[in-house]
């Protein structure tokens, strides 16, 4: 909640001014420019950007004509980033995820080459299927694994690939051709999908949490029976899920 405007520091409150004038359109201002943007006389506006270079905050164009925000507001950014537990981030929503679509959610993160499973919501119905927190599962088979998988470099790909991959149904995929061309439909689609690939008749459908840099920092996952989680079920919820994964993507610093 913010203070009220009777105790902001005016100096603050027109640095801050000036700091908020740059935006996706605007990402570089001249001094003019700014002065009248943010309804200041010139020199003041020249004092406050001064200032604001000093700590790195302002920065100049490469042309010395204009200014740009500076480097030190993604250092700020990424300490805000890094205090945000994402288990209490994402929560809200997949509880809320969880009550409109009345199926399992999870949340699960990438370590040790593989799915760790961090928060659990439950469904109402009796018929349910659901990770346990803590569990680990593999990434090559389950659909929350193939999100994480088509985010890794290429290099790191190739030696996941190289490892053994145990057939666990008739529908595991374990050739890494085949993998490679699932996990590129991943990425194209933006969600993964699996059908029994890790147990029979257990399907799920998961799509991607994103940070700054928009790389995969977890995954959500909608898993259920496959009599009930059929591929008209699954595209039916898909929209809600992908709209919940990018709502937390944004708390997160997300700008897609």
């Amino acid at each position: 909640m913010s203070e009220p405007t009777e105790y902001n520091v005016r100096a603050i409150e027109r640095a801050l001014q000036i700091l908020k004038s740059f935006d996706d359109h605007h990402p570089e201002r001249g001094v003019s420019e700014i002065a009248e943007v943010v309804g200041l006389h010139k020199a003041t506006t020249h004092r406050i950007l001064a200032t604001l270079m000093n700590y790195g905050f302002i920065e100049r164009s490469p042309d010395g004509l204009k200014y740009r925000l500076g480097l030190e507001l993604v250092d700020l950014g990424f300490k805000v980033t890094r205090r945000m537990d994402l288990r209490r981030e994402a929560l809200p929503y997949l509880k809320n995820l969880a009550i409109e679509i009345n199926e399992a959610v999870d949340l699960s993160i990438w370590d040790q080459a593989q799915v760790l499973y961090i928060e659990m919501i439950q469904s109402n119905h009796a018929l349910t299927v659901s990770a346990s927190v803590g569990q680990r599962l593999p990434g090559y088979c389950t659909a929350s694994g193939n999100l994480f998988l088509a985010d890794l470099p290429e290099d790191e790909l190739s030696k996941y690939l190289q490892l053994p991959m145990q057939p666990f149904t008739k529908n595991t995929i374990v050739d890494p051709v085949q993998l490679k061309n699932v996990l590129q439909h991943v990425k194209e689609n933006g969600f993964s999908v699996d059908s029994e690939g890790f147990e029979y008749g257990v399907s799920a459908v998961a799509a991607p949490l994103f940070n700054q840099q928009n790389r995969v920092v977890a995954a959500v996952s909608i898993p259920g029976p496959a009599s009930r989680l059929t591929p008209e079920r699954m595209k039916e919820i898909t929209p809600s899920l992908l709209k919940t994964t990018h709502e937390i993507s944004h708390r997160l610093g997300w700008t897609k």
